[in-house]
């Protein structure tokens, strides 16, 4: 195979800087004896994005490791310090999780930090995303750093970067901490210190910390006694959550958590499941089997870096249903405004989030309870924007998105699946105590507010001309929108790139007060909602489909689901999505 010209550049650069022998040597052996891989690994460079940096860990450019993971630590510290150039003293947290090269990446981090004047705070073992959040607001720290992949396969990993509020990295922060990390080209522009001068490492007393302030989270008076007899599986799919999420359960009240012995080690290799990602049911397939074997009442499970949980709940034949990313929302949502109505905890002032391609059923329950419900961009680092921009006028009582993360109070400003088991346990007891599953009380929402089918589907285009065809698909939707699929109406389109929400029964426009991103949606007369964006860090483009339907006491919820399911396999095709 020929070299790519933009590759042997690339390597040359590392081949004539300061990096080591032993890599350059690896550089030389790959470029002999693997062409294509060496063209994969130098033919570009890692974008350092909006979120940070996922990728392939090895050698390269284009690939995780030390070199461009203290190359982008440094060019963040860069932009930390023009930022803070008046504070006397900046601090920053550092955390990372289970995954292979976490715990020497971090490492590297919290040296080019501390090697730039800065104190850091490092975790001293593997902790869940939200602790890093967390961390960050109750130290005062200026900026952080996770060290993570989330529910990536074993060959990733991945540095999320946060800002003083807690949140991932918003405008004008993303944009500029980009530029600072594009000016750094070699690797002898990196401060790293050798040691572990002003680096303070945190051990299990700041866990305590983390424990008490997510107990006023609990909407229950008192430990209910179903608290201790509802039987919960967890698994932690290898990841972070092994020691934290069975801990904060305990404290809760919750005595009967049976944890999937095998995925209760961390192990970056994650070798009991192909992906360890709880939205996939082939993943939870350990902890099931354990539900069944110990009869137990829900199943919970998290991801690598414990900011996403799933929820598997018994159905009306006692079987466990795996509940989709919108399905949990919904459920959080409904159990937080009932019982904070019932405690009268409503003033007039809460509030609740949800992405924008999150289901609404969401704010019809936010509107039935008079609580208002906000839309973000798709990403938490939205939902984060939008708690502090109200923080002191609103309070915020919950919010989530559709991909299986919710964010139950301020503390966290991310996905807190820890704090969120804690809450869905809750809910289970609370429920369980008024003779019902979880799964009941999903279809006693549906029977008040509407029965909301939602699916997702990624079209994968890969390379330059599948970038193209993305960007065309988008220009024809949003050049010659439908006027209607499946014989209704488009009632509304919203174009978040140009900001603008057109109501097509009275022809009016309204701006939308969201920053401009690359989104369509159609919404029908019917209710149903359409979805359309291409990912920002994938090679494909989603449509998100969300159609509602009446759903009556007697009617047969599993004919239901499959004529919704149905409704939207005839939208694909009507939309020429096969």
């Amino acid at each position: 195979m020929e070299l790519d010209i933009n590759a042997i550049k690339n390597a040359e650069l590392w081949l004539n800087s300061s990096v080591s022998e032993e890599i350059k040597a690896e550089i030389k052996k790959l470029r002999t004896e693997n062409p294509a891989e060496f063209n994969d690994a130098f033919y570009k460079k890692l974008s350092f994005g909006t979120g940070g940096l996922r990728g392939i860990m090895g050698i390269g450019t284009n690939r995780m490791n030390s070199i461009v993971v203290s190359q982008s630590t440094q060019g963040f510290a860069n932009y930390i310090l023009q930022q803070y150039k008046d504070l006397e003293e900046i601090k920053v947290a550092v955390s990372f999780d289970s995954r292979n090269n976490s715990k020497e990446f971090s490492e590297i981090v919290a040296k080019v930090f501390a090697a730039n004047g800065m104190k850091v705070y490092l975790f001293k073992d593997i902790h869940p995303t939200p602790l890093l959040s967390f961390a960050v607001r109750e130290l005062k720290c200026q900026a952080g750093v996770m060290l993570t992949a989330s529910h990536n396969p074993k060959e990733y990993n991945g540095y999320k970067a946060y800002w003083n509020d807690g949140g991932q990295l918003v405008p004008p922060h993303d944009e500029d901490v980009i530029k600072e990390v594009d000016k750094i080209t070699d690797i002898s522009q990196v401060k790293i210190q050798q040691d572990m001068n002003n680096i303070t490492v945190l051990d299990e007393t700041f866990d305590e910390i983390y424990y008490k302030s997510i107990e006023n989270i609990s909407l229950a008076t008192a430990h209910l006694e179903t608290f201790k007899n509802i039987r919960i599986a967890y698994t932690p799919l290898h990841g972070t959550g092994y020691k934290m999420v069975p801990k904060a359960l305990a404290n809760w009240g919750f005595k009967n958590v049976i944890c999937e012995p095998d995925q209760s080690i961390p192990d970056g290799n994650f070798p009991t499941c192909k992906s360890p990602n709880p939205e996939e049911r082939i993943a939870l397939e350990r902890v099931l089997k354990l539900a069944e074997d110990n009869k137990c009442d829900i199943v919970l499970a998290t991801d690598p870096d414990a900011d996403r949980e799933a929820l598997c709940v018994r159905n009306a034949e006692g079987e466990m249903v795996l509940l989709n990313g919108n399905q949990t929302a919904t459920l959080l949502t409904y159990y937080i405004l009932l019982r904070h109505k019932e405690l009268m905890r409503l003033k007039g002032k809460e509030f609740v989030i949800k992405t924008v391609v999150t289901s609404e059923l969401i704010k019809k329950i936010a509107d039935h309870y008079g609580v208002k419900c906000y839309d973000v961009l798709t990403g938490f680092k939205w939902i984060a924007e939008k708690v502090l921009s109200l923080e002191g006028k609103e309070k915020y009582i919950g919010g989530g998105e559709e991909s299986y993360g919710y964010m139950p109070s301020d503390t966290v400003r991310d996905k807190d699946a820890v704090a969120t088991c804690c809450l869905l346990a809750e809910m289970a007891a609370w429920a369980k105590q008024q003779g019902q599953t979880l799964y009941d009380v999903l279809l006693d929402i549906y029977r008040k507010y509407g029965y909301y089918q939602e699916s997702l589907l990624s079209v994968v285009r890969k390379g330059k001309t599948g970038a193209e065809e993305i960007e065309k698909m988008m220009s024809d939707f949003r050049s010659n929108p439908p006027e209607e699929i499946l014989g209704q109406k488009v009632v509304t389109i919203k174009d978040y790139q140009k900001k603008i929400s057109v109501d097509l029964l009275t022809n009016q426009t309204s701006n939308l007060e969201l920053p401009e991103s690359n989104v369509l949606q159609w919404f029908l007369k019917d209710g149903s909602k359409i979805s359309v964006r291409p990912s920002g860090t994938e090679p494909k483009i989603k449509f998100y489909f969300g159609v509602r339907s009446d759903f009556y006491a007697g009617d047969d919820f599993k004919q239901l689901q499959e004529k919704s399911l149905d409704k939207i396999e005839k939208i694909r095709q009507e939309l020429g999505l096969n």
